[in-house]
């Protein structure tokens, strides 16, 4: 996939950072935009500029948290994740992208600090020895996606694989997976795919490389030597969506192995009341609100609760049929939901987290080993 950055914007307390002196480098001719004192506060600063976008490329210094917990919600079951804060927002434009409502300004951003902050996570990883982090890159950007520029996989596969009871998931959409590749290791580290069905894939994830690119990725992943996951969410009700899904299914089996997938994750479309007006806005011939929604116990807009149960039921039979041990889990369901649909439940998200951890436990080994 190719990286449309039409301009650059080096935030004043982030461009002595070697990030930041590295994206520039690797950006070339991209035009870049330096703040200076003098310009008075950023929100000043922005206004003096043309109107930002996805093509806009922001450099600041990150003042808040690197390592967060999964928000989550106590209504349903979480896994337990926790969230590395490398950046937001991403050049993909997917029309139920939950970050447009997330966000006011919808250019990207790069933490350029984040060497500098390693020595932090570092403390609260090694002082937890008997916990087990798994940690993602994926919340609020892609993990990928610009890593041509960032170097994301130089810097943390390398401080990772030195942590023996973390790993780290980079999730996307992309195939951008040269940098990884280039990598010593692959110990702690788990690549993972953001997958739908091929028509959703076409019409509403804009930007994104086809399925067969992504899985062409993961393939030559696995081959490397990499582990592997995968995560179908959201899950999308639309026209033939049994079938499908299927396409998608039959792709998995011509180009994956399914003993190198640590785990498999379902979710359904769901969404902030906010989100609707900025995506028929942004994304006029969406289908994604064509469906049956009802609000949640966390506030979102969700499938009515059987048409969720459907699609879960379908997909884990369509899977199981594939491979039984692909680590199958649902994203943000209640304990009634996964009982229906999967034959089973963690109960809590405890339960869940557990169920997670041995999983790694099976890929990597326990801690010392």
């Amino acid at each position: 996939m190719d990286i449309k950055i039409e301009r650059m914007l080096v935030q004043k307390e982030a461009k002595d950072y070697p990030m930041a002196s590295r994206i520039r480098e690797r950006g070339g001719g991209i035009p870049v935009v330096f703040e200076h004192s003098e310009m008075g506060s950023e929100r000043e600063w922005k206004e003096t500029l043309p109107e930002v976008g996805k093509q806009t490329l922001e450099l600041i210094s990150f003042k808040g948290e690197f390592l967060k917990p999964c928000p989550g919600t106590k209504e349903y079951i979480c896994c337990g994740y926790q969230i590395l804060n490398i950046g937001t927002n991403c050049p993909l434009d997917c029309s139920y992208c939950i970050l447009q409502a997330y966000f006011i300004e919808n250019y990207m951003r790069i933490f350029v600090n984040l060497e500098a902050k390693l020595n932090v996570i570092a403390h609260i990883i090694d002082t937890q020895e008997e916990n087990i982090f798994r940690i993602g890159t994926g919340e609020f950007t892609d993990s990928l996606a610009l890593d041509p520029l960032t170097g994301w996989s130089e810097v943390l596969v390398s401080f990772i694989s030195k942590r023996k009871n973390a790993v780290l998931e980079f999730k996307t959409k992309t195939d951008q997976i040269r940098g990884l590749l280039n990598t010593p290791t692959r110990e702690g580290i788990i690549i993972s795919w953001s997958l739908n069905s091929p028509s959703i894939a076409a019409r509403e994830e804009r930007g994104a490389p086809s399925l067969r690119k992504r899985l062409e990725a993961a393939r030559q992943c696995q081959q490397e030597g990499f582990v592997v996951g995968l995560h179908f969410d959201p899950l999308i009700e639309h026209p033939s969506w049994r079938k499908e899904y299927v396409k998608t299914l039959e792709l998995l089996d011509k180009y994956l192995d399914p003993r190198r997938i640590i785990w498999v994750s379902l979710g359904s479309f769901r969404f902030m009341p906010s989100l609707k007006p900025i995506v028929r806005k942004r994304h006029p011939r969406t289908c994604i609100f064509d469906g049956e929604f009802v609000i949640g116990l966390d506030g979102k807009m969700r499938y009515f609760k059987p048409i969720r149960m459907e699609m879960y039921g379908f997909m884990r039979e369509k899977l199981e049929q594939w491979y039984k041990d692909l680590g199958l889990y649902l994203c943000m369901e209640s304990d009634e939901v996964w009982k229906k649909s999967m034959g089973w439940s963690p109960g809590t998200s405890k339960g869940l987290s557990e169920y997670l951890d041995k999983r790694v436990l099976q890929f990597f080994g326990a801690p010392g080993d």
